[in-house]
């Protein structure tokens, strides 16, 4: 699948495959939080776009565009602006995307990247005809002052296709109708309970084990395999020019085995 960002000036949008890495993360007891694999994944699922400079922002509260003032030593065209009002900061991408047909992009804020005072609005963006640029929004969620550092994230996206949503047919059905389904739910609420009970005795092979790594190494409460789609890593490409010989993904290698700062959970 191509995805393609037309420059529209001389400097392109700074593009980076979105890292797995969050401070917050990094600064949980031993790091406990990479532990968890659907969060490691949703925070690399797509790429980021960063801030070309740094700026204060601050909004006194009001409705008027000119709430919000912007303080930075650096050229206009590099800032956001505040266009619609209401404590929204507008933030221009400086590129036009263009995704294959049926395929549109979600965009928002980075998954789990957590900014105190302001909140990144969501959209979806049918790129896959429009000849339209678009922009990334964040609304104050209070009067105050909010500072993005340059090469901080502001924008994230993926590709999504919006006719498979409109294909599901979401049904509740007791668990018990799926005979295999609930024995192993069964096996592995037994499994959870023993485990976290011998996480209060001293010298247990739980307490040894820290945690439970059954759904990180993709495995049943059996131990035989999970499903064969079952991942721990996500390798996306770099945006490279189209005239050039293209590669593979330049973000560091992320280990298979929970850690700091790794693909773990």
């Amino acid at each position: 699948m191509r995805l393609i960002c037309y420059t529209l000036h001389d400097q392109k949008p700074l593009i980076r495959p979105a890292p797995v890495e969050r401070d917050w993360m990094d600064h949980s007891p031993e790091a406990f939080a990479y532990r968890c694999l659907p969060l490691d994944i949703a925070n690399a699922h797509g790429w980021e776009v960063l801030c070309s400079a740094g700026f204060d922002a601050t909004w006194d509260g009001g409705t008027a565009a000119d709430a919000i003032t912007i303080a930075a030593d650096a050229p206009p065209h590099l800032l956001p602006v505040s266009h619609f009002g209401s404590g929204v900061l507008t933030f221009h991408l400086h590129g036009l995307f263009r995704t294959e047909p049926a395929v549109q992009l979600w965009v928002a804020g980075s998954p789990n990247r957590i900014k105190d005072g302001i909140q990144p609005l969501a959209a979806v963006v049918e790129t896959d005809w429009a000849p339209y640029t678009f922009t990334m929004n964040w609304r104050f969620t209070r009067p105050g002052r909010v500072r993005f550092e340059q090469g901080e994230p502001f924008c994230f996206f993926f590709p999504l296709r919006l006719d498979l949503i409109e294909q599901v047919h979401p049904v509740f059905m007791p668990i018990e109708q799926d005979a295999a389904t609930a024995a192993a739910y069964r096996a592995w609420v037994a499994a959870r309970n023993g485990f976290n009970a011998a996480l209060q005795e001293e010298g247990s092979a739980a307490r040894a084990e820290k945690w439970q790594k059954g759904y990180f190494r993709g495995r049943m409460p059996d131990g035989a395999a999970g499903g064969a789609g079952h991942r721990t890593r996500l390798r996306l490409a770099s945006f490279q020019d189209a005239s050039g010989a293209g590669g593979g993904p330049d973000a560091p290698d992320q280990a298979d085995e929970p850690g700091r700062g790794t693909a773990g959970g």
